[in-house]
């Protein structure tokens, strides 16, 4: 029978094995049990041969690796190392370099404080235009305001003049 224009979610329909099926291992379970089970097998595997034999603790080194890891041992600078680190693998005494943008970055920051610094004491050559601009704007707000105080002198004189 047909579902329609839109198919259903595909858990919608589980399929659950039979203990028929798991007796005989053809039940459909997904591949990640699989994984686990194995894992749990090999664990017990080597739990059983380390208490059989007592000559001595094994390398870590034969570990199983992929491709041909085991057979060619490479030094690749792009292999992405372990971001993770255990506290007593860090190494306090090592300092961390800085990235060429980080240390242009910083060296960014100090010329501006020290350009800044300088603004302030008015040793830059902006510094020296804003003060001589600054100098004639209060020259001139000066002069307006002397002209300001003398008009209104003349108009209080010219009223004085008229009431007499």
């Amino acid at each position: 029978m047909g579902r329609g224009k839109f198919k259903g979610k595909p858990t919608g329909h589980r399929m659950f094995s039979t203990p028929e099926e798991m007796v005989a291992g053809t039940s459909s379970r997904p591949r990640t049990f699989k994984r686990e089970e194995a894992e749990y097998v090999e664990e017990n595997d080597e739990e059983e041969s380390g208490e059989e034999s007592e000559e001595g603790p094994e390398d870590d080194s034969d570990q199983k690796r992929k491709g041909t890891q085991g057979v060619i041992a490479i030094e690749n600078p792009n292999l992405a190392n372990p971001k993770n680190m255990k506290a007593r693998d860090v190494d306090v005494g090592k300092t961390t370099e800085l990235s060429r943008r980080e240390r242009e970055e910083i060296e960014k920051q100090r010329s501006h404080e020290r350009y800044m610094r300088l603004q302030e004491q008015g040793k830059t050559e902006q510094a020296r235009k804003d003060l001589e601009r600054l100098s004639l704007i209060r020259q001139q707000r000066a002069e307006a305001a002397r002209k300001r105080e003398e008009e209104k002198a003349a108009k209080e004189q010219k009223k004085a003049e008229a009431r007499k």
